[in-house]
């Protein structure tokens, strides 16, 4: 049993609600309620299918379990983690911005559908609360935002190259291109390998003018991404090369960091890029 520290009636912490207790589920709990790198912050409700490992790592945690997501909208949680699936994005992230609680997505391949993110976005307006996307295992952002900004990016594309065990059904001996088109498609046949090109394609010019190319490469023991962007601005080049999760090689571990980090700097007084 881990010792975790209880919330004292008066203490103003950032409550936190969290969707999934998987590896970036269970990464986030000791960050955050083990080891405190959220400053006035403690994952104090979560909520996934299984009530049994959920139980048990709520008490591991000093958390309270529900099993069902509508269950964890009604607790005062001021703020929601999604480390789900795509699905769960899709299936509640309406009901938790309507309820005046900010929503953190890590499945952002949920936001690939144009409408959806409109409804969102129109949603956060009405209720004053933020829809927060972290940078996952990319970087650049600030770039392409500033390009776009005054619409002068005109291309960008990103590579995807991953040892063939991170892309269930990829052939195993040889390198092989999975995919080439735009990132909209992608996201379609790779939803659990390629957040990336959404969140580049929404900072930059939209996830159907967004080229992505996505390979197979037995060769490679990390998961890398290598983005081209081009406009007035001069051209963007950058290769992020990212160890994986522990005990999970279809995730960067440098996405899990993005969520403590988005976290930490977001009521920041002082905001760099």
């Amino acid at each position: 049993m881990r010792m975790v520290l209880p919330i004292e009636k008066g203490d103003q912490i950032m409550k936190i609600g969290l969707i999934g207790y998987g590896n970036i589920g269970r990464f986030l709990l000791q960050s955050i309620n083990q080891n405190n790198l959220i400053k006035d912050g403690r994952i104090t409700v979560i909520s996934g299918r299984n009530p049994e490992h959920g139980q048990m790592i709520a008490e591991e945690y000093g958390a309270e379990y529900v099993q069902d997501v509508n269950q964890l909208i009604e607790k005062d949680v001021d703020i929601v983690i999604e480390a789900a699936t795509v699905e769960v994005v899709k299936k509640h992230a309406a009901a938790i911005l309507r309820s005046g609680k900010d929503f953190l997505v890590i499945s952002v391949g949920a936001l690939a559908d144009r409408s959806f993110y409109e409804q969102l976005h129109m949603i956060c307006e009405q209720s004053r609360v933020k829809l927060l996307l972290p940078s996952g295992a990319i970087g650049g952002l600030d770039i392409l935002k500033a390009a776009k900004s005054i619409g002068q990016l005109e291309t960008v594309s990103i590579t995807t190259r991953k040892p063939p065990k991170a892309l269930p059904g990829a052939p195993l001996e040889e390198e092989t291109v999975l995919f080439s088109g735009c990132a909209e498609e992608a996201i379609q046949r790779f939803p659990q390998n390629i957040n990336v090109s959404i969140i580049l394609s929404l900072a930059g010019i939209g996830p159907a003018k967004t080229f992505v190319t996505i390979i197979a490469d037995p060769k490679s023991e990390k998961n890398s991404h290598s983005i081209v962007a081009s406009g007035s601005f001069g051209k963007l080049s950058l290769n992020v090369e990212n160890d994986p999760m522990p005990n999970n090689p279809k995730t960067s571990y440098l996405a899990a960091l993005s969520v403590i980090s988005t976290l930490q700097n977001k009521d920041a007084l002082i905001q760099v890029g």
